[in-house]
């Protein structure tokens, strides 16, 4: 019996047209890219009842990819209404194009709102009127192309039925040479009808080949009509065979790859269609037509691996380059020159990109989504970052001149501490403030601090007399630290009570030399720390004494529980612990630099503080009890 036959059935090289990149501020515009892939080569396959011959991709394809989301929507309109129901490769491409459109229109319109002066979480894109004609048409293709192919499939369940007849009929007339001698024209009527049976399903298509060469030669070897009917019909099979492996040998000098593939598809079909021939020569003329068909298909698939090969290559050099410009970091990015500096970088990145040849199909689009995602996210934190900017000045400018503006309106008042207090703090607001664009920032500085100067060089002038006063405050406050140092130097007992009305004091006594403040008051804060710290030792002591002279009654008079008294102060003591350690973490989180979190950064230490001196104490507590359970075994 014959061999099965060779041959070779690949997809046709697909054509993909990859979205160019969107430019975005300098961003330059990535090329087009486009894609072809096969299906692996076999060498052992036998062929299909249709052999769908690789279509290659061309320039004239490539040009006819609408170039806009009007020519997207009207080529779709076209294959909904016309008797041309498009290729699946189409319909994927038209829909990415038409998305790939209508995103940038999105962008388009987000980046004008920002420019405008929008806030981005407000932007709020129109409704595009057609995605819903676009929808509407690639539903009906869809529906169209899905009821052709359940009729494919119906009419190839058809065809396998005339055909498993046909065979069951063959294996009919061959059963005895009396048989087959009087159907030979039957025989003869059968094949034609086999060869206008087209289509069947896949999976039955090399079963059904191999079984009907199977009965046509049994027919023929059990054929007693005249020899000269049977030698003609080899005769003519064997000429048809002998030119069918003349045209694949000559298939080798061709130097077109895919041509010479595509052509050797239809070499193979017109041989599956011809007839046997003698049986001495059977194996030596299908082995003569399978090494032609060898040499082509090794040429073939020698072109795709090299295709492959190159392309993966290209696909790890896309993919460094996406890796590159991930690398990029734009959060220490604070000035123009930072920016320019990356962006230029990016900028040789893209044309590096565009040197670099195609990727695999399958991640072809997926890649150049990538490194477009990566330059559309920079340009976007670059833009957002001016335009952050270009907000902040004004912001800061407005800030500058209402400042200005206050302290303008002060520099006459006669109300020197109120005024003076109030201008102090208009400067450290002042000092504050971020940058204002440059062509403000003199004229604005010189307006502020001719205002201030005004105001305390007549302050000056005006409080000469208050320097004798602010010396003799200071000599009262001298005192009153004097006599706190003498409450801490006795060594006697002393109440919070008169520490207290020492600080009274301390607090209505007027202002002093501005020269001696700040050392005047960081001792007078240093002497009442300490008397708070001595004091607050002493009452830890006499809380605990109290706590012993307390148990040591319980115990002598009502036994009492101590292993519940210990589990009790345990859980305070980790429930404290715990309470400690919460306050500890949120002082990290409190914002030191400004006024109010300076004064909650001083309460929580506080707060801390007394945690830790609350849980010194139940420690000690905890351990007066364990002596006493000690003692008491």
């Amino acid at each position: 019996m014959m061999d099965s036959l060779e041959t070779t059935e690949t997809t046709a090289p697909v054509q993909s047209s990859e979205p160019v990149i969107e430019k975005t501020n300098e961003a330059p515009e990535a090329p087009v890219e486009e894609n072809v892939e096969c299906a692996p080569i076999t060498e052992d396959a036998a062929p299909a009842e249709e052999t769908t011959e690789p279509q290659p991709a061309t320039e004239e394809t490539a040009e006819q990819v609408p170039a806009t989301k009007e020519e997207v929507v009207a080529r779709m309109k076209e294959l909904a209404s016309g008797e041309e129901l498009g290729e699946k490769t189409e319909l994927d491409q038209l829909k990415v194009l038409f998305y790939k459109y209508h995103n940038a229109e999105i962008q388009a319109a987000h980046r004008a709102f920002i420019e405008a002066g929008g806030e981005a979480e407000k932007f709020v894109p129109q409704i595009d009127p057609l995605e819903p004609e676009f929808r509407a048409a690639m539903q009906i293709v869809r529906e169209r192309r899905a009821a052709a192919q359940e009729a494919l499939e119906k009419q190839k369940q058809e065809n396998l039925q005339r055909k498993l007849s046909i065979l069951e009929r063959l294996q009919q007339l061959a059963e005895t040479p009396e048989e087959a001698n009087k159907a030979f024209d039957e025989f003869k009527a059968l094949q034609t009808e086999w060869k206008e049976i087209k289509a069947v399903p896949a999976e039955r298509a090399t079963e059904l080949w191999k079984t009907y060469q199977l009965r046509v030669e049994n027919f023929y070897d059990l054929l007693k009509l005249g020899h000269e009917l049977r030698d003609y019909d080899f005769r003519k099979n064997l000429e048809v065979k002998t030119r069918l492996c003349e045209q694949a040998e000559a298939l080798a000098k061709v130097e077109d790859v895919i041509q010479a593939f595509n052509q050797l598809q239809g070499l193979h079909q017109e041989w599956k269609e011809t007839g046997p021939v003698a049986k001495e020569l059977r194996d030596e003329i299908w082995n003569r037509f399978k090494a032609a068909s060898s040499v082509i298909n090794k040429r073939h698939q020698a072109h795709f691996e090299e295709l492959k090969a190159q392309e993966e290559q290209n696909l790890a050099e896309k993919t460094a380059l996406c890796e590159e410009l991930e690398g990029f970091e734009t959060e220490g990015l604070k000035t123009f020159a930072d920016w320019d500096a990356i962006t230029q970088k990016i900028i040789d990145l893209q044309a590096r990109w565009k040197t670099i040849g195609y990727a695999p199909q399958k991640m072809n689009n997926q890649i150049f989504e990538r490194f477009r995602q990566g330059c559309d996210a920079f340009f976007e934190k670059k833009s957002q970052f001016f335009q952050n900017l270009k907000d902040e000045l004004s912001a800061n400018l407005a800030k500058k001149k209402e400042l200005m503006e206050k302290a303008e309106a002060l520099m006459d008042s006669t109300e020197w501490r109120a005024t003076g207090d109030t201008l102090i703090q208009l400067q450290k607001q002042w000092k504050e403030i971020g940058s204002v664009p440059r062509k403000y920032s003199e004229a604005l500085w010189k307006r502020f601090v001719g205002a201030c100067d005004h105001f305390f060089e007549a302050k000056q002038q005006a409080t000469a007399g208050q320097r004798e006063e602010e010396n003799a405050n200071l000599e009262q406050k001298r005192s009153l630290i004097d006599q706190l140092k003498g409450l801490a130097a006795e060594g006697a007992e002393y109440t919070i009570q008169q520490v207290k009305e020492l600080q009274q004091k301390w607090n209505d006594v007027g202002h002093v030399p501005f020269r001696d403040k700040d050392k005047l008051y960081k001792e007078y804060r240093e002497i009442c720390d300490k008397l708070y710290d001595a004091l607050n030792a002493t009452q830890a002591q006499r809380r605990l004494n109290n706590f012993r002279n307390n148990l040591a009654q319980k115990i002598e008079k009502e036994g009492a529980n101590l292993e519940s008294e210990r589990n009790r102060m345990m859980r305070a003591y980790e429930r404290m612990r715990d309470e400690l350690k919460t306050y500890e973490n949120n002082l990290g989180f409190l914002n030191a630099g400004s006024k109010k979190g300076n004064s909650l950064v001083d309460a929580m230490k506080k707060k801390v503080e007394k945690l830790r001196d609350e849980l010194n104490l139940l420690a000690q507590k905890i351990k007066t009890v364990d002596e006493q359970l000690r003692n008491g075994e």
